[in-house]
């Protein structure tokens, strides 16, 4: 025990106080690295979680015992360590969760089909179709959560006329849908329920806004289309002489404008056309007829009859013959028969009009000066244009291209690298890791200096440059007065324990220079060989 307290002792408060320092710091440190390292790797179990579905989550992973770590204002995103997230969502998953705000035809599994009557078995089903249609919708990129209604009227005995369902879709949107992405989600419920038409689908977003009227009917819907196909056929056209325009005067120098006009007249016309030439025989009908005519002989009357009628009969007449053919021929003529639709849309006339910037070269100051542009070259790129959009002048299609000058000149371009200040300004995440690494390590090797090197430095040249003063001239005449290497041993112990009490009490100096003094006068001539000595040395 009382080496240690002499070691205590020794060291002193200052001392003990920085090496206690050190060592907290350190064991800090490396138990921060231990927790880190030991630390699971987190992953995202779920996100986009409702209120309710973040709790029913958090329930679950606190009744296993499994670390959990959530984010977000409400708790929408729940991380899990990573080795298990497989294994979490599966299971999850066969309890049902997360609901994600809504019930599918699981809702069959846990109701009891036998006492349940018909109207319920019905509100079920209806329930069952809503959840699994809000489940599908929310399939779709940009849609973060939906509710459907669905309105499905009751067949009724002896009803001639039904009335057709409706359904009312509630989106909640991450940006805009696209009008493809609406009319693909008005077809996905029309096709899920039987009856429904895609015309009867409303659908309305988490601000208000009516992305589709499912009361305007058919008409409407067929009007809506035709205004997104002419949409359509503009936005493409424009970006084809964009692109064909900007390989020639330069990227952003082009301004371009299309207006395409559509025939929204649905025509019908029937034709019917005969070939004589083409002509085949149908039927041939062949007639003959023979015929005799004469006087009264050999008729059969009563006046013949009589006995004696004969006798006075006048000469026999000359008979006529006659004799017909009569033949009928049919033909069957070609004929052809043309039903021809025109349904909407078709484009009826195309007007485009560019706009292009003229050529900017040095000038005599070196500062970029503008010069328009050669009407032969404007005549190219007007060819390029009608070119690219199907030109038809018997439509009565339009195509302008003009040269002006734009508003703002063009910047020069310039490829420097980035500077010291500006990568310091936008660092990327490579970035800020390094430097967040070479902070750390900064730190420690501060912390190291301080703590560690520092004071034992201090100890080093506070305890050995008195020593080494007075070594040198105590050695000398130590030498010179015929002292054993026991002695001077004892006298450097004595010396070290002399100095450790002169840093107390602040005496040490005075003593020291009384005891060489002392040691002078009892050997002066040794005394005066030693300066000899070191004056020959120096």
């Amino acid at each position: 025990m009382k080496p240690i307290l002499d070691l205590v002792t020794k060291l002193g408060p200052a001392r003990i106080a920085a090496m206690a320092a050190v060592t907290l710091t350190l064991v800090g440190f490396f138990a921060f690295v231990i927790l880190r390292v030991s630390r699971p790797d987190m992953g995202v179990l779920f996100s986009d979680l409702s209120m309710q579905d973040s709790s029913a989550v958090i329930r679950e992973l606190d009744a296993r015992g499994i670390a959990y770590e959530t984010k977000g204002e409400l708790g929408q995103t729940v991380l899990a360590p990573r080795t298990d997230l497989a294994k979490l969502r599966m299971d999850f998953a066969g309890k049902g969760l997360p609901a994600q705000g809504g019930i599918g035809y699981e809702i069959f599994d846990k109701g009891d089909a036998f006492s349940s009557t018909s109207f319920v078995q019905n509100v079920n089903h209806l329930r069952a179709m809503e959840g699994e249609l809000a489940r599908s919708i929310r399939a779709i990129g940009r849609v973060q959560a939906a509710r459907v209604h669905l309105v499905i009227p009751e067949r009724r005995l002896f009803e001639r006329d039904r009335e057709a369902p409706s359904a009312a879709i509630v989106v909640k949107l991450m940006g805009d849908l696209d009008p493809s992405q609406v009319r693909a989600i008005r077809h996905l419920a029309a096709s899920a329920v039987e009856g429904l038409k895609p015309e009867r689908v409303s659908i309305v977003d988490e601000r208000g806004r009516l992305l589709a009227d499912g009361a305007r009917g058919a008409e409407a819907e067929g009007a809506g289309a035709l205004e997104e196909r002419q949409a359509g056929i503009e936005r493409r056209m424009r970006a084809q002489i964009e692109e064909i325009v900007a390989g020639i005067v330069g990227q952003g120098r082009a301004r371009v404008q299309v207006t395409a006009e559509l025939d929204l007249n649905r025509v019908e016309s029937r034709s019917e056309s005969f070939d004589p030439e083409s002509r085949v025989v149908r039927s041939t009908q062949t007639r003959s007829e023979n015929s005799l005519t004469g006087g009264a002989e050999g008729q059969v009357s009563v006046g013949n009859e009589l006995p004696g009628a004969n006798q006075n009969q006048p000469p026999p007449q000359q008979k006529d013959s006659s004799q017909k053919n009569e033949e009928v021929t049919n033909y069957e003529i070609s004929r052809v028969t043309k039903v021809e639709t025109l349904e909407g849309g078709r484009l009826k006339r195309l007007s485009v009009a560019v706009l292009v910037d003229g050529v900017y070269a040095p000038g005599a100051d070196g500062k970029a000066a503008y010069q328009p542009r050669s009407d032969a070259e404007i005549a190219r790129i007007a060819a390029l244009v009608r070119t690219a959009v199907g030109y038809d002048k018997a439509r009565g299609d339009q195509v302008e291209v003009v040269n002006l000058r734009f508003a703002e000149t063009p910047a020069a371009a310039e490829f420097a690298e980035p500077g010291l200040i500006q990568s310091f300004l936008s660092p990327s995440k490579e970035d800020v890791m390094r430097l967040v690494e070479l902070a750390v390590l900064s730190l420690l090797t501060l912390i190291v200096l301080m703590a560690v090197v520092r004071p034992l430095l201090r100890r080093v040249l506070e305890s050995d440059a008195p020593v080494a003063a007075l070594a040198g001239p105590a050695l000398a005449l130590a030498g010179a007065g015929g002292e054993g290497p026991t002695e001077i041993a004892v006298r450097e112990n004595s010396t070290n324990k002399f100095l450790e009490s002169a840093k107390i009490n602040g005496q040490i100096q005075a003593e020291t220079v009384e005891r060489v003094v002392d040691m002078v006068r009892a050997s002066p001539t040794e005394t005066v060989e030693v300066l000899r000595n070191w004056i020959h040395d120096s």
